[in-house]
């Protein structure tokens, strides 16, 4: 990407190397990761007069489908990965 918005031309880029029937979900907040279903693409022009693509996540009540999988939020760097905390040795009967 040249700019720092990515662009629609970027997006395709990025798509064309993506199976075509896999479902498009949108990922968001990345303090609290949840994944979207997309419903609408639309083009419009912004406040200086430049064309802008929006990409929407649908208005049902099931559009939003839940957190993130961890091995995204991590992907996208939002969080680190989580490791199990060590294991204390357990106490006996007895005081050891």
């Amino acid at each position: 990407m040249t700019s720092p918005e990515m662009t629609v031309g970027d997006l395709i880029d990025l798509l064309s190397g993506c199976d075509r029937s896999a479902p498009v979900r949108q990922a968001m907040n990345p303090f609290f990761p949840m994944a979207h279903r997309l419903a609408q693409v639309l083009q419009s022009v912004d406040e200086t007069g430049r064309t802008v693509v929006y990409i929407a996540e649908g208005r049902d009540e099931d559009a939003q489908l839940g957190h993130l999988p961890p091995e995204v939020a991590i992907e996208l760097t939002w969080q680190g990965p989580v490791q199990a905390p060590q294991r204390r040795p357990r106490r006996r009967a007895g005081g050891n």
